[in-house]
């Protein structure tokens, strides 16, 4: 990691650039197993050709950045468009298709219809995407809505039931300035708070977002500044898994686990 760290304007030996250098090659996204309400993972790739045990699985991507075309990937198109065709590859058709943010790049037509096109071959059958920073910057978020907010309220998030299982979508990237703490905001969090108001304790809930719920390093701005009461509202429930991305790394997912709101953090290790 030192042979990275050629930005380190903090001078705390933490490079952000040469940190997702770094992680470039980490994968192209996992695929979920849901038994008995509880999630386990396995990395798409090479030498996944084994059904995952579950009562159903579904597909997590993340940073597609479509329009990107600098080091570390100059092709982000085709590294998708791979990750689409090892989805295709999996023994077990997934549920659905869960897309966290940063679909594109800079949020311009052509690149929403590039990804559209790619997303249109992935054999699952529904994609439910949250958008990330780039996906809104630019416009703030009417194009992304215009083409993914079928079926979501505010600025796009959302939640949905699948075989006894409750899935949250949150937008914590509306207004989000470099170096500060994504956002939800008291509009979501009301809407949060209905939503799982009739939810039973026992009820599994996912929550999918792009920016980390917890904060993994605020001067990059990796965390949400409101998600103390977010999770206050989800502590009641046995089992809450959070999903995120970790932001700017083409197609690298990131778990958080949460059980009963004692965190183990996991990596695609």
């Amino acid at each position: 990691m030192a042979d990275h760290v050629t930005h380190d304007h903090d001078n705390d030996g933490i490079d952000r650039r040469g940190f997702l250098k770094c992680m470039a090659w980490a994968g192209t996204g996992l695929v979920w197993a849901v038994s008995g309400g509880i999630l386990g993972c396995r990395q798409i790739g090479a030498g996944f050709n084994q059904p995952a045990d579950g009562d159903f699985t579904f597909v997590q991507l993340s940073d597609s950045h479509i329009g990107f075309n600098k080091a570390p990937n100059k092709d982000v198109t085709a590294t998708f468009q791979e990750a689409i065709n090892r989805i295709n590859a999996l023994p077990e058709k997934p549920a659905f298709l869960l897309h966290t943010g940063d679909l594109t790049h800079l949020a311009k037509p052509d690149e929403f219809d590039t990804g559209a096109q790619v997303l249109k071959g992935a054999k699952a059958s529904e994609v439910f995407c949250v958008p990330g920073e780039h996906d809104i910057f630019t416009d703030d978020g009417k194009l992304y809505l215009e083409r993914h907010g079928k079926g979501t309220q505010g600025t796009g998030w959302r939640s949905f039931d699948y075989k006894g299982v409750h899935f949250i979508g949150l937008v914590n990237v509306m207004n989000l300035k470099a170096g500060d703490l994504g956002v939800l905001g008291p509009d979501q969090l009301d809407w949060l708070k209905k939503d799982v108001a009739g939810l039973g304790d026992s009820t599994p809930v996912v929550v999918f977002a792009h920016v980390p719920l917890w904060t993994v390093y605020p001067k990059w701005g990796w965390g949400t500044e409101d998600s103390g009461q977010a999770l206050a509202l989800l502590k009641r429930f046995g089992s809450v898994t959070v999903l995120r991305s970790l932001l700017g790394v083409t197609r690298v997912a990131y778990v958080e686990r949460v059980h009963s709101l004692a965190v183990t953090d996991s990596s695609l290790e």
